[in-house]
């Protein structure tokens, strides 16, 4: 699908988010490699390169070496391999933009190389790719791709986790725990599944990790 510099800037507009992020170029394949694992092991998205962090379009300097980088992390630095879709869009200005398509995989979860023989997973979490935990990987081997067109159904314990961010500012997995009086696993299992569709989003900067409100809501 080719795309238009109006249909480009109409996407940057809505800013980073859990299906969208911008970056000025593909330094390295182990950097951008993170990006495209998490975006294949969550709802899938787009990364916009030649985009600043404000959103303004800088272009690319070399649009082939920008390819050839991409094309090498998603085939030799993500696992299993990917097949992102790369266009190129071209500014009134005459700047080009790579705009990569990631498709939420049926293959999770995607671990990316971060370092020699170091692969590690990633999810999408806000406008972040943050690493997972081996329950975490778990849990996205076990998930079916989501629909954005269909509801996911949801059971008492992760309406309650919805219904408590609705009235409170963040949510702890202790708090959890104890609201459905359920073990310490159990709990993160739940919290976990709702933070890869979308209804929660997950803060690990402060000393406890906490839940928040996602960008999903219920039908």
């Amino acid at each position: 699908m080719a795309f238009s510099a109006a249909q480009l800037r109409a996407l940057i507009a809505r800013g980073e988010s859990e299906e969208l992020e911008f970056k000025t170029r593909t330094t390295h394949p182990t950097r951008i490699s993170r990006t495209l694992a998490s975006l294949a092991n969550t709802r899938g998205g787009w990364v916009l390169v030649g985009v600043d962090d404000a959103g303004r379009i800088v272009g690319v300097r070399d649009a082939e070496e920008e390819r050839y980088q991409l094309a090498e992390a998603a085939a030799h630095y993500v696992q299993p391999p990917l097949s992102p879709t790369i266009s190129e869009v071209e500014t009134e200005e005459g700047r080009v933009v790579l705009m990569v398509l990631v498709a939420e995989s049926p293959r999770k979860p995607h671990q990316a190389l971060v370092g020699p023989d170091d692969w590690r997973g990633y999810i999408r979490t806000g406008a972040a790719s943050v690493q997972t935990s081996r329950l975490t990987d778990k849990v996205l081997s076990q998930e079916p791709p989501t629909s954005a067109f269909e509801p996911l159904p949801l059971n008492r314990h992760e309406l309650a986790a919805l219904a408590y961010v609705q009235e409170h500012p963040r949510l702890t997995l202790p708090q959890f725990q104890r609201l459905i009086n359920v073990s310490q696993r159990r709990a993160h299992r739940l919290l976990i599944k709702l933070v890869l569709h979308g209804y929660l989003r997950f803060h690990d900067k402060e000393k406890e990790p906490y839940y928040t409100r996602g960008p999903r809501r219920l039908a």
